[in-house]
């Protein structure tokens, strides 16, 4: 995915609207969710199939509308779809890790 998507030109424009979600979702106790982050689910997400002439309305729109829910789902993918950081901790060292400390 080396191709800018084309909304990326509206980023600073929408900012504003960005960080205003952000700071929502913040009240409703989600916490870990950041701009860049949201900005991610929209790009992968809500406009994966981009608009040849859309208006900054929409955008708009489309930030107002998202639900956390639909936020939550797509990071709890992308986790799956991550690598396991366990893979490289081997048999021995997960032994060692729950073995019973000596006083």
């Amino acid at each position: 995915m080396g191709d800018k998507h084309p909304y990326e030109v509206y980023y600073q424009q929408l900012l504003p609207v960005l960080k205003s979600k952000v700071e929502e979702f913040r009240l409703l106790n989600y916490g870990t969710i950041d701009v860049p982050s949201l900005w991610q689910y929209l790009i992968q997400k809500k406009w994966k199939k981009p608009e040849q002439e859309v208006h900054i309305y929409k955008l708009v729109a489309d930030i107002v509308s998202t639900k956390a829910i639909d936020y939550m789902n797509f990071a709890t993918v992308e986790a799956y779809r991550s690598p396991n950081w366990l893979e490289e901790v081997n048999r021995e060292g997960l032994q060692e890790l729950f073995r019973p400390r000596k006083p």
